[in-house]
């Protein structure tokens, strides 16, 4: 079988996950994230030309949400590219983080509150609520 270097590989990943955010398959969707912001950023044109293709947006996310849907050393400390079509997105992503963060401050972010920080994001990710509560239940390295 013919090798796939990383780039491309992850190139392939930006153009399925546009198509399918321009479809409204999915409202929100990730880049796999990168290990730094360089690396991230050498994808930038070429989400360019895809986000014209599809007729939708990304985001350069330097400071990823973690939740309880993923490891937490999938993204602590990565740097990502987020797709959607509509703002509100991107807007219910920030809110998404924001409520996060409060809940941190007010130590309160344990239990069912946590729970639904994750299901929020899943949710945006266009995700089924059994998906999460799967990928909640087998998470064994949460933050």
């Amino acid at each position: 079988m013919r090798e796939i270097d990383a780039f491309s590989y992850g190139c392939g990943v930006i153009d399925c996950f546009n198509e399918m955010v321009r479809s409204g398959l999915k409202r929100l969707a990730l880049a796999h994230p990168c290990d730094t912001a360089e690396q991230r950023d050498a994808y930038v044109p070429f989400c360019r030309q895809i986000c014209a293709r599809y007729g939708t947006k990304y985001f350069l996310e330097d400071d990823p949400l973690l939740t309880d849907l993923f490891p937490v050393s999938m993204n602590r400390n990565k740097y990502n590219i987020l797709f959607y079509r509509e703002d509100a997105v991107l807007d219910a992503y920030r809110r998404i983080k924001a409520d996060k963060r409060a809940l941190v401050a007010s130590n309160a972010y344990a239990g069912e509150a946590r729970r639904q920080i994750a299901l929020r994001f899943g949710a945006l990710l266009s995700y089924p609520a059994e998906g999460c509560d799967r990928l909640i239940a087998g998470n064994h390295e949460k933050e």
